[in-house]
């Protein structure tokens, strides 16, 4: 059965998609059978991907409300996607009387997790009925974090209320740890901003079950290179393959490659 892991942070802008479609892409590379399910209505990573979301007949919608038999798009950069469009922000609306609604995510992906080692879910920024589909879902969790002040704020004083729901409804959970972004080495508020979210996750490893094991990975630099291999539909090592990020998000990739294996 393969692990899931859910990229959540109830703030947008973060790097979700982007970091989604470039550690799916590396740990292809090494082997490692991904599939990667869009859970935001905004469609990014679909789109990310080189997909039109208004093309695609068949949707995570269609699972989730439909209980249709969604279908898996093979062979994205050698990988698998189950793409999202704007139609899946009807699916709060719809399930919103529906016994279990908060399970249907994780009856999804139970007919197809045996086919992969690793499911990477890029979660919707909010806290939604999606969003609780996906930490239920999940097996993991991986918070991407923009490295400025606001962005730490906000993330921080939302990881109690993220956790306290998270416990409720999946306490098997675990937090692998935080992915700082747009990382700018030559700005203060760069620099005070990782060493917030350094702090902040080694207190929390002394507060619960569900973080001890929490890292904060090596910071995701910010770079026009991204944006380009993004329109290019690319990942960045596809893209940039001498990028100095393309070190970093490998390092990403390994830990949660040593997970799907262990």
């Amino acid at each position: 059965m393969g692990k899931v892991i859910a990229l959540f942070n109830m703030s947008g802008g973060v790097g979700k998609s982007t970091l989604t479609m470039n550690l799916a892409h590396h740990l292809q590379a090494a082997g490692k059978r991904v599939l990667m399910v869009d859970m935001d209505p905004q469609a990014s990573l679909t789109t990310f991907l080189g997909l039109n979301p208004f093309e695609m007949e068949s949707t995570i919608y269609h699972g989730l409300v439909k209980q249709q038999s969604t279908v898996v798009m093979n062979d994205v950069f050698g990988c698998s996607l189950i793409p999202a469009n704007i139609y899946l922000s009807h699916a709060e609306l719809e399930l919103a009387a529906v016994l279990r609604r908060e399970y249907r995510l994780e009856q999804v992906l139970s007919s197809v997790s045996s086919q992969y080692d690793l499911i990477l879910i890029d979660c919707p920024p909010s806290l939604g009925l999606l969003s609780i589909n996906c930490l239920v879902a999940a097996h993991y969790l991986v918070i991407p974090i923009q490295t400025e002040y606001k962005s730490v704020e906000a993330t921080i004083n939302l990881l109690q209320t993220t956790y306290e729901i998270a416990q409720q409804i999946n306490q098997e959970l675990q937090v692998i740890g935080a992915v700082p972004t747009m990382y700018d080495e030559r700005t203060s508020q760069s620099r005070r901003a990782l060493k917030t979210i350094t702090d902040v996750f080694e207190q929390l490893k002394g507060t619960s079950t569900s973080f001890k094991d929490t890292v904060v990975f090596p910071p995701v630099p910010r770079r026009t290179d991204f944006a380009n291999a993004t329109s290019e539909h690319l990942p960045l090592a596809a893209y940039a393959p001498k990028h100095p990020a393309v070190e970093t998000l490998a390092t990403i990739a390994n830990t949660l490659s040593d997970i799907a294996t262990a």
